[in-house]
Protein backbone atom coordinates (compact mmCIF):
# COMPACT_ATOMS: atom_id res chain seq x y z
CA UNK A 1 0.00 0.00 0.00
CA UNK A 2 1.12 3.72 -0.81
CA UNK A 3 0.12 6.87 0.60
CA UNK A 4 -0.84 9.46 -1.62
CA UNK A 5 0.72 12.51 0.26
CA UNK A 6 -0.43 15.82 -0.28
CA UNK A 7 1.67 19.19 0.62
CA UNK A 8 -0.99 21.95 1.53
CA UNK A 9 -0.17 25.36 2.12
CA UNK A 10 -0.96 26.28 5.66
CA UNK A 11 -3.32 28.23 4.84
CA UNK A 12 -21.33 15.35 -13.28
CA UNK A 13 -20.49 11.92 -14.43
CA UNK A 14 -22.67 11.08 -17.16
CA UNK A 15 -22.45 7.34 -18.52
CA UNK A 16 -24.03 5.38 -20.79
CA UNK A 17 -24.96 1.94 -19.32
CA UNK A 18 -25.54 0.14 -22.92
CA UNK A 19 -22.43 1.72 -24.00
CA UNK A 20 -20.30 0.12 -21.00
CA UNK A 21 -22.22 -3.21 -21.19
CA UNK A 22 -20.88 -3.85 -25.01
CA UNK A 23 -18.84 -6.97 -25.51
CA UNK A 24 -15.47 -6.04 -26.64
CA UNK A 25 -13.11 -8.87 -26.72
CA UNK A 26 -9.28 -7.60 -25.93
CA UNK A 27 -7.89 -11.05 -27.48
CA UNK A 28 -8.60 -9.84 -31.20
CA UNK A 29 -8.40 -6.43 -33.44
CA UNK A 30 -12.00 -5.52 -32.69
CA UNK A 31 -11.88 -3.36 -36.01
CA UNK A 32 -10.55 -6.28 -38.45
CA UNK A 33 -12.22 -9.09 -36.56
CA UNK A 34 -16.00 -9.63 -37.86
CA UNK A 35 -16.90 -11.99 -34.39
CA UNK A 36 -19.41 -9.52 -33.07
CA UNK A 37 -20.46 -7.73 -36.50
CA UNK A 38 -22.12 -5.09 -33.92
CA UNK A 39 -18.68 -3.89 -32.37
CA UNK A 40 -17.47 -3.10 -35.44
CA UNK A 41 -19.47 -0.47 -35.62
CA UNK A 42 -17.65 1.19 -32.56
CA UNK A 43 -15.29 4.06 -33.44
CA UNK A 44 -11.93 3.68 -32.22
CA UNK A 45 -13.06 6.71 -29.94
CA UNK A 46 -15.64 5.43 -29.16
CA UNK A 47 -13.66 1.80 -27.82
CA UNK A 48 -11.50 4.19 -25.89
CA UNK A 49 -14.52 5.33 -23.95
CA UNK A 50 -15.72 1.72 -23.27
CA UNK A 51 -12.64 0.81 -21.79
CA UNK A 52 -12.41 3.99 -19.48
CA UNK A 53 -16.17 3.42 -18.59
CA UNK A 54 -15.27 -0.42 -17.50
CA UNK A 55 -11.81 1.21 -15.38
CA UNK A 56 -13.32 3.36 -14.11
CA UNK A 57 -16.30 1.15 -12.63
CA UNK A 58 -13.56 -0.97 -10.45
CA UNK A 59 -10.92 2.27 -9.90
CA UNK A 60 -11.83 5.96 -8.23
CA UNK A 61 -9.64 7.25 -10.71
CA UNK A 62 -7.21 6.65 -13.58
CA UNK A 63 -4.08 7.94 -15.03
CA UNK A 64 -1.79 8.12 -18.43
CA UNK A 65 1.35 10.24 -18.61
CA UNK A 66 0.96 12.16 -21.94
CA UNK A 67 5.09 12.63 -21.26
CA UNK A 68 4.99 14.41 -24.66
CA UNK A 69 3.73 15.69 -27.34
CA UNK A 70 6.89 15.32 -29.25
CA UNK A 71 6.68 13.08 -32.46
CA UNK A 72 10.13 13.14 -33.34
CA UNK A 73 10.98 10.97 -30.05
CA UNK A 74 9.22 8.38 -32.53
CA UNK A 75 11.96 8.32 -34.66
CA UNK A 76 14.18 5.28 -35.37
CA UNK A 77 16.42 5.32 -31.91
CA UNK A 78 14.72 8.01 -30.11
CA UNK A 79 13.11 7.52 -26.94
CA UNK A 80 9.65 6.39 -28.38
CA UNK A 81 11.36 4.47 -31.32
CA UNK A 82 9.28 0.99 -31.76
CA UNK A 83 6.29 1.96 -29.29
CA UNK A 84 3.28 2.56 -30.56
CA UNK A 85 1.22 3.16 -27.48
CA UNK A 86 3.55 6.31 -26.75
CA UNK A 87 2.24 7.91 -29.89
CA UNK A 88 1.14 11.51 -28.45
CA UNK A 89 -2.09 11.85 -30.55
CA UNK A 90 -3.46 8.87 -29.01
CA UNK A 91 -2.27 9.48 -25.22
CA UNK A 92 -4.36 12.55 -25.55
CA UNK A 93 -7.22 10.39 -27.28
CA UNK A 94 -7.14 8.78 -23.86
CA UNK A 95 -7.45 12.23 -21.54
CA UNK A 96 -10.02 12.91 -23.88
CA UNK A 97 -12.43 9.74 -23.75
CA UNK A 98 -11.52 10.13 -19.78
CA UNK A 99 -13.04 14.03 -19.67
CA UNK A 100 -15.99 12.63 -22.09
CA UNK A 101 -16.93 10.49 -19.15
CA UNK A 102 -16.06 12.64 -16.45
CA UNK A 103 -13.35 10.10 -14.63
CA UNK A 104 -11.13 11.75 -12.35
CA UNK A 105 -7.74 11.48 -14.03
CA UNK A 106 -3.39 11.50 -13.77
CA UNK A 107 -1.54 12.37 -16.47
CA UNK A 108 2.08 14.45 -17.12
CA UNK A 109 5.26 14.95 -18.28
CA UNK A 110 8.43 12.88 -18.42
CA UNK A 111 11.40 14.79 -19.05
CA UNK A 112 14.90 13.89 -20.03
CA UNK A 113 14.00 11.65 -23.01
CA UNK A 114 14.81 13.89 -25.95
CA UNK A 115 12.57 16.41 -26.03
CA UNK A 116 12.91 20.47 -26.51
CA UNK A 117 11.92 22.82 -24.13
CA UNK A 118 9.03 23.93 -26.58
CA UNK A 119 8.02 20.26 -26.57
CA UNK A 120 7.19 20.83 -22.62
CA UNK A 121 5.69 24.01 -22.32
CA UNK A 122 3.30 22.28 -25.64
CA UNK A 123 2.17 19.43 -23.29
CA UNK A 124 1.35 21.04 -20.53
CA UNK A 125 -0.65 23.60 -22.72
CA UNK A 126 -2.42 20.37 -24.06
CA UNK A 127 -2.71 19.29 -20.71
CA UNK A 128 -4.41 22.69 -19.32
CA UNK A 129 -6.66 22.85 -22.69
CA UNK A 130 -7.92 19.13 -21.58
CA UNK A 131 -8.65 20.05 -18.39
CA UNK A 132 -10.34 23.45 -19.32
CA UNK A 133 -12.29 21.84 -21.66
CA UNK A 134 -13.45 18.42 -19.11
CA UNK A 135 -12.50 19.81 -15.70
CA UNK A 136 -11.30 15.98 -15.04
CA UNK A 137 -7.30 16.09 -14.73
CA UNK A 138 -7.11 15.87 -10.53
CA UNK A 139 -3.31 15.88 -11.27
CA UNK A 140 -0.41 16.44 -13.34
CA UNK A 141 2.92 14.94 -12.95
CA UNK A 142 6.29 16.27 -13.32
CA UNK A 143 8.75 13.45 -13.61
CA UNK A 144 12.55 13.20 -14.08
CA UNK A 145 13.80 10.51 -16.62
CA UNK A 146 16.58 7.97 -14.67
CA UNK A 147 18.94 6.11 -16.61
CA UNK A 148 19.03 2.48 -16.15
CA UNK A 149 21.95 -0.43 -16.97
CA UNK A 150 19.36 -2.43 -18.75
CA UNK A 151 17.40 -0.05 -20.52
CA UNK A 152 18.50 1.45 -24.29
CA UNK A 153 18.50 4.53 -23.12
CA UNK A 154 21.44 3.82 -19.98
CA UNK A 155 23.78 6.35 -21.41
CA UNK A 156 21.18 8.88 -21.74
CA UNK A 157 22.00 11.85 -19.84
CA UNK A 158 19.75 12.47 -16.92
CA UNK A 159 18.08 15.76 -16.87
CA UNK A 160 19.32 18.35 -14.26
CA UNK A 161 18.16 19.41 -11.17
CA UNK A 162 17.88 23.00 -12.60
CA UNK A 163 15.94 21.55 -15.54
CA UNK A 164 13.54 19.65 -13.13
CA UNK A 165 12.66 23.13 -10.79
CA UNK A 166 12.44 25.26 -14.10
CA UNK A 167 10.05 22.99 -15.51
CA UNK A 168 7.70 22.56 -12.65
CA UNK A 169 7.82 26.37 -12.27
CA UNK A 170 6.44 27.09 -15.32
CA UNK A 171 3.94 24.20 -14.99
CA UNK A 172 2.51 26.17 -12.12
CA UNK A 173 3.04 29.48 -14.15
CA UNK A 174 0.71 27.71 -17.01
CA UNK A 175 -1.13 25.61 -15.37
CA UNK A 176 -2.24 27.75 -12.27
CA UNK A 177 -4.16 25.77 -9.42
CA UNK A 178 -4.31 22.32 -10.78
CA UNK A 179 -2.19 20.06 -8.91
CA UNK A 180 1.17 19.37 -9.65
CA UNK A 181 2.88 16.33 -8.55
CA UNK A 182 6.65 15.20 -8.43
CA UNK A 183 8.11 11.83 -6.72
CA UNK A 184 10.66 12.87 -3.94
CA UNK A 185 12.98 9.92 -4.68
CA UNK A 186 13.96 10.77 -8.21
CA UNK A 187 15.08 14.66 -6.61
CA UNK A 188 16.96 12.97 -3.56
CA UNK A 189 18.70 14.15 -1.33
CA UNK A 190 17.18 17.95 -1.63
CA UNK A 191 13.62 16.98 -2.52
CA UNK A 192 12.20 19.75 -0.13
CA UNK A 193 12.93 22.18 -3.23
CA UNK A 194 10.17 21.17 -5.32
CA UNK A 195 7.69 22.55 -3.12
CA UNK A 196 9.47 25.88 -3.75
CA UNK A 197 9.24 25.37 -7.40
CA UNK A 198 5.84 24.76 -7.42
CA UNK A 199 4.32 20.99 -6.53
CA UNK A 200 1.75 21.01 -3.94
CA UNK A 201 1.43 16.83 -4.16
CA UNK A 202 4.28 14.20 -3.12
CA UNK A 203 2.12 11.24 -4.96
CA UNK A 204 1.95 7.50 -3.68
CA UNK A 205 4.65 6.77 -1.19
CA UNK A 206 5.16 3.93 0.78
CA UNK A 207 6.50 2.33 4.30
CA UNK A 208 6.46 -1.43 3.02
CA UNK A 209 7.11 -1.58 -1.06
CA UNK A 210 9.73 -0.06 -3.15
CA UNK A 211 8.74 2.21 -6.00
CA UNK A 212 8.28 -0.21 -8.50
CA UNK A 213 9.61 1.46 -11.74
CA UNK A 214 12.66 3.11 -10.02
CA UNK A 215 13.98 0.61 -7.19
CA UNK A 216 17.20 2.14 -6.85
CA UNK A 217 15.75 5.52 -5.44
CA UNK A 218 14.49 4.38 -2.31
CA UNK A 219 11.12 6.23 -0.41
CA UNK A 220 11.91 8.88 1.90
CA UNK A 221 10.88 7.64 5.24
CA UNK A 222 7.46 9.74 6.24
CA UNK A 223 8.27 11.34 9.23
CA UNK A 224 11.38 13.05 7.86
CA UNK A 225 9.21 14.00 4.54
CA UNK A 226 6.46 15.56 6.95
CA UNK A 227 9.85 17.54 8.42
CA UNK A 228 10.88 19.04 5.28
CA UNK A 229 7.37 19.27 4.45
CA UNK A 230 6.67 21.71 7.22
CA UNK A 231 9.89 23.30 7.25
CA UNK A 232 9.05 24.38 3.81
CA UNK A 233 5.74 26.01 4.85
CA UNK A 234 3.31 23.00 4.05
CA UNK A 235 1.58 20.46 6.05
CA UNK A 236 1.72 16.74 4.96
CA UNK A 237 -1.93 15.55 4.63
CA UNK A 238 -2.61 11.76 3.57
CA UNK A 239 -5.52 11.99 0.62
CA UNK A 240 -7.37 9.44 -1.10
CA UNK A 241 -6.49 8.14 -4.85
CA UNK A 242 -8.97 10.88 -5.79
CA UNK A 243 -8.83 14.38 -5.02
CA UNK A 244 -11.43 16.12 -2.11
CA UNK A 245 -12.50 18.66 -4.86
CA UNK A 246 -13.28 15.84 -7.14
CA UNK A 247 -15.29 13.37 -4.48
CA UNK A 248 -18.51 16.18 -5.02
CA UNK A 249 -19.03 14.38 -8.63
CA UNK A 250 -18.14 11.16 -7.19
CA UNK A 251 -20.96 11.31 -5.01
CA UNK A 252 -23.51 10.73 -8.30
CA UNK A 253 -21.66 7.76 -8.65
CA UNK A 254 -23.82 4.18 -7.24
CA UNK A 255 -21.98 1.35 -6.26
CA UNK A 256 -19.79 -0.76 -3.99
CA UNK A 257 -16.88 1.28 -4.92
CA UNK A 258 -18.99 4.81 -4.29
CA UNK A 259 -19.38 3.74 -1.05
CA UNK A 260 -16.38 2.23 0.19
CA UNK A 261 -14.31 5.55 -1.02
CA UNK A 262 -17.04 8.12 0.33
CA UNK A 263 -16.61 5.90 3.54
CA UNK A 264 -12.89 6.40 3.90
CA UNK A 265 -12.97 10.07 3.48
CA UNK A 266 -13.08 12.21 6.64
CA UNK A 267 -15.34 15.66 6.50
CA UNK A 268 -12.26 17.52 4.22
CA UNK A 269 -11.96 14.73 1.76
CA UNK A 270 -8.84 13.35 2.72
CA UNK A 271 -8.04 9.90 3.82
CA UNK A 272 -9.88 8.81 7.04
CA UNK A 273 -7.52 8.27 10.40
CA UNK A 274 -8.28 4.66 11.59
CA UNK A 275 -9.93 5.58 14.85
Amino acid sequence: PRAHLRAMPTQTMGRSAELADRRVFPAIDILKSGTRKEELLLAKDVLSRVWVQRLATYCPSLGLMLETTSTALLRPGAAHDRAPDKIPSRRIATLQAAGEEGTPFTTGLLIGIGETLEDRVDALLVIRELHRRYGHIQEVIIQNFRAKPTIPMRQHAEPSRGEMLRTIAVARLLLREMNLQAPPNLSAPDYEALLSAGINDWGGISPLTPDFINPEAPWPHLAELERRTECAGFRLKQRLPIYPEFLPAFKNRAGFLAERVLAAADEEGYARRAA
